[in-house]
């Protein structure tokens, strides 16, 4: 399993137009075989912040799911990024 999560910094006042493009991602990425979750959401203290967090079964359906991509206007929003991808050998409930 793996999870990718961090922070996307949008450039000043863009924020809104990020996460309205980013929609159709999330709806999409959430269908694709092997995601378990994909979200992408304003942060509630930086007004230029994003945080993504993503599960995915397996790197093999994650990239499968990332060959389309964002397109380049939306890329063009993020001023810098800090995202990881972390690889899980085992879970469980609390």
């Amino acid at each position: 399993m793996l999870i990718v999560s961090g922070q996307l910094y949008i450039r000043k006042g863009s924020r809104q137009e990020f996460l309205e493009a980013s929609y159709e991602a999330m709806i999409l990425a959430r269908k694709a075989p092997g995601c378990k979750d994909f979200v992408v959401a304003a942060d509630p203290v930086e007004p230029e912040r994003v945080n993504v967090y993503e599960v995915w079964e397996s790197e093999e359906q994650l990239l499968d799911f990332r060959g389309s991509g964002p397109d380049n206007k939306l890329f063009s929003l993020i001023e810098r990024a800090n995202v990881s991808q972390h690889v899980i050998a085992s879970s469980a409930s609390p």
